[in-house]
């Protein structure tokens, strides 16, 4: 008797576990972003980092990844469905909703970001309470981060000094990169990132500023033969972007999970995404390289007539926000100051 006693204990026991494991989240998070699955974003920053959130909420948490915009939309609209609730959680561009972010727009000016993912992640982190975070009153900030910055990519002609782009068309998300783009004499085309392709095939545009890690997901090292960038991994510009929730579903979660939430998001995560971006710029570079592709590097004394050149875009960005009540320039010293502090 004691036997089957003690063999039943053990079975409900075991039964009881795996009802524990089984059991049905008790909450679920839609979170829509405009990259396919096989990009980076998604493979190795968003959906890694699902799982950690389910596994330190012990299941509790479950997030739905919803990848090249599934659950309808276009891309620049992903920030208003973030804050209108129609998904919790989104990953999107700051840039597809022009002017909507005027200070964190600082981390994306031409030199101020230079070569540094991880320091400029760490850099918006340390800035966001005393500067940036007017820009997201209606939104439940985890994390913000830029990419490795704004390389140059060309169809047919190459590109070795900062008069080279006159006269070209070339895609930009952002309007801070358009004024990068006019003031090296260049057309910008703004365009979300997915519609590339597309563009470059039938001669829309001439090239394009991207990262590199972008390259294999959508093939632009078939549809380019330069990849151009600065010594010392020198970009001209980046992009930032947000992984945001609705503040509706933050509140909705509890104490408890919020904890979980905010262990998930902190600066170590910023950080890891800063590493993430860095390290998948070498696999894009190499597929372009691989087929072909010349990647050219611009040296010191031509880096400094890109800066020259590129510095009113500073100025015109400082006078646009300080007609708007923000201290530009402040912002500009506090961004170089971080990013350097970082840097080291």
């Amino acid at each position: 008797m004691a036997t089957c006693i003690g063999r039943l204990t053990v079975a409900a026991a075991l039964a009881l576990l795996a009802g524990v494991a089984n059991a049905a989240p008790e909450v679920t998070l839609k979170l829509h972003h405009f990259l396919s699955p096989k990009a980076p974003a998604h493979a190795a920053m968003l959906a890694p980092w699902a799982e950690r959130v389910e596994k330190a909420s012990n299941g509790r948490i479950k997030i739905d990844i919803y990848p090249s915009m599934t659950l309808g939309g276009k891309p620049p609209q992903l920030i208003r469905q973030v804050r209108d609730g129609v998904v919790d959680i989104i990953w999107a561009v700051n840039g597809y909703a022009a002017g909507s972010h005027p200070r964190t727009e600082v981390f994306e000016l031409p030199f101020v970001h230079t070569n540094n993912a991880v320091a400029t992640n760490m850099a918006m982190y340390d800035t966001f309470d005393e500067y940036l975070a007017d820009d997201y009153k209606d939104v439940k900030v985890l994390a913000l981060h830029v990419h490795a910055g704004q390389a140059i990519h060309m169809v047919d002609s190459p590109v070795r000094t900062a008069s080279d782009l006159e006269g070209k068309k070339m895609r930009i998300p952002t309007r801070t990169g358009a004024w990068i783009l006019e003031a090296l004499g260049a057309t910008p085309v703004g365009m979300p990132v997915p519609e590339l392709p597309q563009a470059l095939s039938k001669k829309v545009v001439d090239g394009a500023l991207i990262p590199f890690e972008i390259i294999r997901p959508l093939k632009i090292h078939e549809l380019t033969k330069y990849q151009i960038e600065g010594v010392d991994n020198t970009r001209f510009g980046t992009t930032t972007f947000q992984i945001s929730m609705n503040p509706d579903s933050w509140n909705r979660l509890p104490d408890d999970l919020k904890k979980v939430m905010d262990e998930q998001t902190g600066a170590a995560w910023w950080r890891e995404i800063g590493e993430i971006w860095t390290r998948t710029e070498t696999g894009g570079l190499k597929a372009a390289v691989d087929a072909g592709n010349e990647h050219i590097l611009i040296g010191k004394s031509e880096l400094a007539k890109f800066e020259k050149r590129l510095q009113p875009v500073v100025d015109r960005w400082i006078a646009e926000v300080e007609a708007k009540g923000i201290d530009g320039r402040a912002l500009v010293a506090a961004a170089r100051a971080a990013i350097a502090r970082h840097s080291k």
